[in-house]
């Protein structure tokens, strides 16, 4: 990997578009740190420093890289985007006309990737007032004082307007680097937001427990990460063939390729799902904190180093798994499209018998992965109870997924890239 980014500094091309990516992470991360006007910075730094990363605002501050319980300018992160792309996904499969722009192409998809930027610019006013009416109040930070200088209804306006100006800027900044910069954009976000709280994270855990207790904790992060990405790039090859057809006067098909079932078929998203579901409850008990069934929300279903919440968290991890690969993978699609250009896998009829043989594959292969995905996203939270390592644990779930994801995805485009500029034909 090393001497991948070494030969693409070597490439003038390559050089000048990850010399683009690390100015534009430069600007992001700047705008992480300028709090929003009207924010009382020195209440919130206060506030801050007693407050972890496991409340109901934690999913959103992981992939604000921090940014959210500052209340920067950048607060809201890439989260309205994720959002917006998930929502927009799944009413892909139960609204035709999202299915119909789907399949017309790259003029199809344009208009869906508008559609999102509406929806994201929808839930980032959400948001952000909801975010606004905590901070003025000082239940953001689990305080009692107010966040804002004032209690303005133009203070709290003009902060709604810069955190929503803030996510529509960092689209904008996603879509340079897919469009001038090597890698997609989006995720390049999300995971310069997730490192960021890696030095302060490891750094605090030297500080809290020593230098024996960070030695152990940074190797088994290195086995870890070396884990996980053994099993992203894990996958099941299904065989395909293609008959040879004659189209006029020449011939076409006869080749052999293969549909790759990556055992981590859902990615990241399982674990978003459950995270986000996970809040509900801890956000509901806070309407009415007295009652018998908040308690008991406040002491099962709120710290993650309850058993409860891990089997609840493990379990929700296993079903949205099964859930997202079931709607995002279509067996009988791809049957049909084999089906429709002459292919078929070898030993299994085409049709109804590939449809059914794919979704046997899927399910088998969604089993392990769905376990991997729970084990991983459980790390921290049983770093929780045996090294007390608190919020402060980096190695697990959410972070490192997204980190071991979009760095491969990252790597092999650069290598792709190196190996056009750097093509060898038959003749030199």
């Amino acid at each position: 990997m090393l001497s991948a980014f070494v030969n693409a500094f070597r490439t003038p091309d390559l050089r000048r578009k990850l010399l683009f990516v690390l100015l534009v992470i430069v600007l992001f991360r700047l705008g992480s740190t300028v709090p929003t006007p009207g924010v009382d910075y020195v209440q919130v730094h206060e506030a801050t420093k007693s407050v972890g990363s496991d409340g109901i605002y934690g999913l959103i501050n992981l992939f604000s890289g921090g940014a959210l319980l500052k209340l920067t300018v950048f607060a809201l992160g890439i989260m309205p985007y994720i959002t917006a792309s998930i929502i927009l996904q799944l009413l892909t499969v139960v609204i035709p006309r999202l299915e119909a722009l789907k399949k017309e192409g790259q003029s199809g998809v344009a208009k869906i990737t508008q559609y999102t930027r509406y929806l994201t610019l929808g839930l980032a006013i959400l948001q952000s007032t909801g975010i606004v009416a905590l901070a003025r109040t000082g239940q953001l930070l689990g305080g009692s004082d107010s966040l804002l200088v004032n209690d303005k209804i133009s203070t709290m306006l003009i902060m709604v307007i810069t955190m929503t100006a803030g996510t529509a800027t960092i689209m904008w900044l996603g879509e340079l680097i897919t469009e001038h910069g090597i890698g997609n954009g989006m995720s390049i976000m999300i995971f310069t937001s997730v490192i960021s709280a890696f030095p302060s994270a490891l750094w605090a855990i030297k500080n809290e427990h020593g230098w024996d207790v960070f030695a152990i904790v940074v190797g088994i992060g290195l086995v870890i990460i070396a884990a996980v990405t053994f099993t992203e790039q894990a996958q099941r090859r299904i065989p395909v063939q293609y008959a040879r057809r004659m189209v006029g006067r020449k011939m076409f098909g006869g080749t052999s390729t293969y549909i790759p079932l990556k055992v981590n078929q859902a990615g990241v998203i399982p674990v978003i799902f459950a995270s986000s579901l996970l809040y509900l409850p801890a956000l509901a008990s806070q309407f009415n904190p007295n009652s018998t069934w908040s308690i008991w929300v406040s002491g099962h279903l709120v710290r993650g180093d309850h058993p409860y919440y891990m089997m609840l968290y493990f379990g929700l991890i296993v079903f949205f798994t099964y859930f997202y690969v079931a709607i995002t993978f279509n067996p009988e699609e791809v049957a049909d499209n084999m089906k429709k250009f002459g292919g078929f896998v070898p030993g299994i009829r085409a049709g109804k018998p590939t449809q059914e043989y794919l979704a046997y594959v899927l399910s088998r292969i969604t089993f392990p992965g769905s376990l991997y995905l729970g084990v991983v996203a459980l790390v921290p939270l049983i770093a929780l109870v045996l090294v007390n390592a608190n919020q402060n644990f980096p190695f697990g779930g959410t972070s490192l997924l997204i980190m071991v994801g979009v760095g491969l995805d990252t790597v092999k485009q650069i290598e792709s890239q190196l190996q056009q500029k750097h093509y060898e034909g038959f003749l030199r």
